[in-house]
């Protein structure tokens, strides 16, 4: 695919792009302004070149933090100019990603797709496939994979500081009693809502890129609030070819908040609590390279490693969102490897597919 030699449909072309890549960003809701409108911005050799969005309140906020910016009231305006653009990054509603990211690679376009890239694997497989055939980059906006917490185990793991490891635990839990609205809690399965797709497709991404594929899947999914129609409350357990198994938890119900990650060991195991501060961060306005530690971890906040009768605090590494656009920059400028493949989406979403099967059928799901 690549003229530098990858054969990865994650892959850039590289070799032919000078000065700063041109970038448009669809969509300005809370995905697009707070993670990937400061990320772009902040990431050396790209500029935020063009939004789309039709609601002016939400030109008027994108105007006051990037006043150069360029508007398209609609994604047929940005494949209208192609020819002028770099890069195309979808922060769009689920329901839009596949086809707003054919039309890119139709165009031309390399594309950044926020998570979940898709509803199925079969549908993440005909875009990876489609950008193969494109000689474009296509990459997943997992961000996740540059938390503090998960650095930090990681790095622990590549020590060989846990011996084998036998049980990994991972939460992503909230105490939201109320509903929000909005697509997320829809039960169309045409929106890709729920707590599967979208927590659910950081755990499961961070967990096949620690321990590898899965084998046997397992889940309950179940829908607590009232007036909710997606799943609000699951479970997921994978075994994975390696012989782990991964127990994830993924709820916006869960009044007494459990352990961010529990790894556990035949030497010892590893315990953090809360959640990488990065995204209050980028909410609250802080920007990348603004002067800022940024990603920093204050002592308190360490996790621990080894066993109760010896635990001791591990200095917890920062967190760095920004890495992914600068790991897509030069992507597109040399022809590297994508940050996050698009295969590793698909096999994410085919855990994922696994998964609500489970959850309907109270089986173990073989892959």
């Amino acid at each position: 695919m690549s003229t530098s030699g990858s054969t990865s449909p994650g892959a850039g072309s590289g070799g032919d792009r000078t000065g700063s890549l041109r970038v448009a960003l669809v969509g300005y809701g809370p995905a697009g302004s707070f993670f990937h409108a400061p990320l772009i911005a902040s990431t050396p050799g790209l500029v935020l070149d063009t939004i789309v969005t039709g609601s002016e309140e939400r030109r008027q906020q994108a105007r006051a933090e990037h006043p150069e910016v360029r508007f398209a009231g609609s994604a047929d305006e940005v494949w209208a100019r192609a020819r002028e653009l770099d890069l195309v990054v979808l922060a769009s509603p689920n329901r839009t990603h596949v086809p707003l990211a054919t039309a890119a690679l139709e165009a031309g376009l390399p594309v950044v797709v926020d998570k979940p890239i898709a509803g199925t694997a079969a549908q993440a497989r005909e875009l990876a496939d489609l950008a193969y055939a494109k000689d474009l980059l296509l990459t997943v906006f997992q961000n996740r994979r540059w938390d503090s917490d998960f650095l930090t185990l990681r790095e622990i793991l590549a020590k060989g500081e846990l011996g084998d490891i036998h049980r990994f635990e991972s939460r992503f839990e909230r105490w939201r009693p109320r509903l929000k609205g909005g697509w997320r809690e829809s039960g169309d399965p045409a929106e890709v809502g729920g707590l599967l797709y979208d927590l659910g497709s950081h755990l499961v991404d961070q967990a096949l890129t620690l321990f590898g594929p899965a084998r046997l899947v397992y889940a309950e999914a179940d829908v607590r609030r009232p007036g909710a129609a997606a799943d609000d409350d699951s479970f997921m357990a994978i075994t994975h070819t390696g012989g782990v198994r991964s127990h994830l938890w993924m709820s916006a119900t869960t009044a007494r908040l459990g352990p961010r990650f529990r790894v556990l060991g035949s030497a010892g195991g590893y315990l953090s609590h809360g959640l990488d501060q990065q995204e209050p961060a980028l909410r609250a306005g802080l920007r990348p390279g603004d002067g800022t530690a940024w990603g920093a971890v204050p002592e308190s906040a360490w996790g621990t490693l080894g066993t109760d009768e010896d635990a001791r605090p591990v200095p917890s590494l920062p967190g760095d969102y920004p890495a992914f656009y600068a790991a897509v920059e030069t992507a597109l400028r040399e022809g590297t490897e994508a940050p996050v493949s698009p295969l590793q989406a698909v096999a994410a979403l085919e855990v994922i597919e696994a998964a609500r099967l489970s959850a309907r059928t109270g089986r173990v799901v073989e892959l």
